[in-house]
């Protein structure tokens, strides 16, 4: 299919349906039930956890191919966010000319960078990035105040130009098709809400993971993987490595613009928090937590950041009480106060102690968990016994 060999095909066909039936895979609790706090099937967080997945996957063409650690992709992911609200105030407020020049405009930012930060290698190539990244952070925090409106912020007004608005929609959309538009279908005690915003998003997750895929097995993807192999013996041979690690770090920047693009679809905004080093960190913290150099690793860790950031920290102490009342009183609190410590306010340290545990436990990241588990079930009989021959895992 397209290109791909059966198992690609197989792995392209699966992320599909999971994408496009992420509402309903994603609400498996009915609405008015207590569990329905770990529900993950509304818009603005299935929004995210592809829009994540787009940046994770175009991080991971640059650090799990060639091996090139960069501490500075949010910078990307700003510039995307300034480019498409800018398209929003100039012309209208339809999404696609405010994608294309978020993907041009960090493109062409991350030329400039990485032609620069790409003469070294190593830490000194991460620690490059990352200056260049807070310097582009500070200037649009201050120095570049009339183009992003610095702490404020960048958004839509109403005495904004909007050359080609007419009389189209006065919010995202596309073609006239409104990205906060929805169609909300109830089911017993389930609700699904099946949002344009998300699917479009999704659709462009679904090209970039099958763009990634095709990188991934092209002779430019094997130069990439020589170049984490061994630069140095590389170069050796006569071959110059620069231009295709320019090359993937400008694939990966563009990735970040069109993520940065999609976040302003959404939400007509964009800060500079977008730019800090802390955003840059969250990036790796996907890839590495997924899978580094795997292909659907970068997706998976995005889910489970977005997933966990998102759920756990809408637990409070009323949640905990209501799901603790049936213990004595003394017990209840005494429970629900040490749960509170992880929960809520407290939701980094229990982020933190599942990436430790994923770490120690499965460096390779969730992905290798996923394999582990396929081949037990694999080598493990229809009663559940382990063949003689054929030793536990």
């Amino acid at each position: 299919m397209l290109g791909l060999n059966r198992k690609d095909t197989i792995l392209m066909l699966i992320v599909i349906a999971l994408t496009l039936g992420a509402p309903v895979l994603l609400n498996p609790f009915p609405a008015d039930s207590a569990m329905a706090q770990f529900n993950a099937g509304y818009p603005d967080l299935m929004q995210r956890f592809v829009i994540f997945g787009i940046l994770a996957i175009g991080f991971n063409i640059l650090f799990g191919l060639t091996g090139y650690l960069s501490f500075g992709h949010a910078a990307f992911l700003g510039v995307g966010s300034y480019a498409a609200v800018w398209m929003f105030k100039l012309l209208s407020m339809n999404v696609v000319p405010a994608l294309v020049l978020s993907v041009v405009v960090a493109g062409l930012f991350s030329v400039l960078i990485g032609y620069v930060s790409l003469r070294r290698s190593g830490i000194y190539f991460s620690i490059l990035t990352l200056a260049f990244a807070q310097m582009s952070y500070n200037m649009a925090y201050s120095v570049l105040t009339p183009i992003t409106n610095g702490e404020t912020g960048l958004q839509v007004y109403s005495n904004d130009p909007q050359y080609l608005l007419g009389n189209g929609p006065q919010v995202t959309h596309l073609f006239g098709l409104e990205m906060r538009a929805k169609a909300v279908v109830e089911m017993g005690g389930w609700t699904f809400d099946f949002s344009v915003g998300y699917y479009l998003a999704a659709i462009m997750m679904l090209a970039a993971f099958y763009l990634s895929l095709r990188i991934f097995r092209s002779p430019f993807g094997m130069m990439l993987r020589a170049v984490k192999s061994n630069q140095n013996r590389l170069n050796y041979t006569g071959i110059n490595s620069r231009p295709y690690t320019l090359a993937a770090f400008v694939i990966s920047g563009m990735y970040a613009g069109l993520a940065g693009g999609l976040l302003a679809s959404m939400d007509p905004l964009a800060g500079a928090e977008r730019m800090q080093w802390t955003a840059s960190g969250e990036i790796v913290l996907m890839t590495i937590l997924g899978g580094a150099g795997t292909l659907i690793g970068p997706v998976v860790g995005a889910v489970f950041i977005k997933y966990f950031e998102n759920i756990f920290s809408k637990i409070n102490e009323h949640v905990l009480h209501g799901w603790f009342g049936w213990l004595p009183d003394g017990v209840e609190d005494v429970v629900t106060w040490i749960l509170a410590r992880f929960v809520g306010e407290g939701w980094h340290l229990t982020l933190g102690l599942l990436f430790m545990l994923v770490v120690i436990f499965l460096p390779g990241g969730l992905v290798e968990g996923g394999q582990k588990l396929a081949r037990l079930l694999r080598r493990s009989r229809p009663d559940g016994t382990t063949p003689s021959n054929t030793p536990a895992e």
